[in-house]
């Protein structure tokens, strides 16, 4: 699956699937075959976190 490179694209599609179909970022990476961590490196280096309590990136 293809997901959005730039980062605020990025940041935008993934918490529309974490609000609509996932209830985790693991059970997202999982589900559409992502590495997590380096997902999640290329948030943080544009400023964004992923708050689990809140599941989504902020």
């Amino acid at each position: 699956m293809s997901i959005p490179q730039d980062p605020i694209m990025l940041m935008s599609y993934l918490n529309t699937q974490l609000r609509d179909f996932y209830p985790s970022l693991e059970e997202l990476c999982k589900s559409l075959d992502l590495e997590q961590e380096p997902l999640e490196q290329k948030l943080s280096e544009a400023g964004f976190q992923y708050d689990p309590a809140r599941n989504q990136f902020r």
